[in-house]
């Protein structure tokens, strides 16, 4: 009883608990996704290491971060339901100051942003108005079981990886480097669904219409796994397309690996979801770079 009432009257957050809002682990896609766009642009990185480095720590701890406590402080009703061990409903970061640090930090992200030129600039500014809008009313864009994991799985793939090819060259990347950033967005919406299933029971309370809600666990996880399949299978035969067959069959056993883990999947979404997030996730990444080592040539090669 004492460690809960000293929970609920504090006046600051916890630096443990603001930690815990910006949820590091949630940082390596859109990091990974960044680099990967920095090898397929097929410049040396090492040419131009700051804006490696910044923008890692950009598209990371800044603005996934920042995404992170926007979305915890816009879904601390539903998180009081599905989560109430969370930072915001236990009262570790009390009154307002989830909305104050998710402020504070969109402010830094556009600043470093600004130190990445005009493409860093513009891609960050997109990815701000993005976690704001996937979250907060009256757009609230989570709310749709379609529109959100799309919006998510372009910010975590797509717009790091054009995003990084884009700040390494100085320009708008290759069509083959947009191709691919576009395919494995799309397919992160599939990664994005099976993410909804730890929140099924929140988001029915409160209205959040999340494919594991409107079409139930079963027909969500098969629609995920459609979706991640299909993205992974344009990759492999484009692959083959543009002259490239080792990376394509690489890519291709990374997905027939996946393929026997969705069975496992599938046969009971709600609870192996965790277990695939951890799973056939890492195959799917894996692939994201294989696939940029293919193209970062494929210009010159043409």
């Amino acid at each position: 009883m004492t460690v809960s009432e000293n929970l609920h009257i504090a006046t600051r957050p916890q630096p443990k608990a603001v930690l815990e809002l910006i949820k590091p682990i949630t940082w390596f896609p859109p990091m990974w996704a960044y680099l990967c766009g920095i090898i397929s642009a097929g410049i040396s990185p090492w040419s131009s290491w700051p804006l490696v480095v910044l923008g890692v720590v950009l598209a990371g701890p800044v603005v996934c971060g920042m995404s992170q406590a926007a979305n915890d402080w816009c879904d601390r009703h539903v998180d009081a339901v599905n989560e109430p061990y969370r930072p915001i409903p236990s009262g570790r970061i009390p009154g307002r100051w989830g909305l104050w640090i998710a402020l504070a930090m969109s402010v830094l992200s556009l600043a470093l942003g600004w130190l990445l030129g005009p493409w860093g600039f513009a891609a960050t500014v997109v990815g701000v108005l993005a976690a704001w809008a996937y979250s907060a009313e009256p757009v609230r864009l989570k709310r749709s079981g379609w529109w959100g994991p799309g919006l998510v799985g372009l910010c975590y793939e797509g717009l790091p990886w054009f995003t990084g090819a884009a700040v390494l060259s100085q320009a708008m990347p290759s069509f083959p480097v947009v191709t691919m950033a576009l395919l494995y967005a799309f397919g992160a919406h599939g990664i994005m669904t099976l993410n909804d299933f730890k929140a099924l029971e929140g988001d029915r309370l409160h209205g959040v219409r999340s494919l594991p809600v409107t079409l139930g666990p079963e027909v969500a996880a098969r629609v995920a796994c459609t979706v991640m399949g299909v993205a992974q299978a344009l990759v492999i035969a484009l692959l083959f397309i543009w002259g490239r067959p080792w990376h394509a069959l690489a890519v291709l056993a990374l997905l027939a690996a996946q393929v026997w883990a969705m069975k496992t999947l599938l046969a009971d979404p709600k609870g192996k979801a965790p277990w695939y997030n951890a799973t056939g996730i890492a195959m799917y990444v894996s692939g994201m770079m294989i696939t940029a080592f293919a193209i970062r040539t494929l210009e010159i090669a043409q």
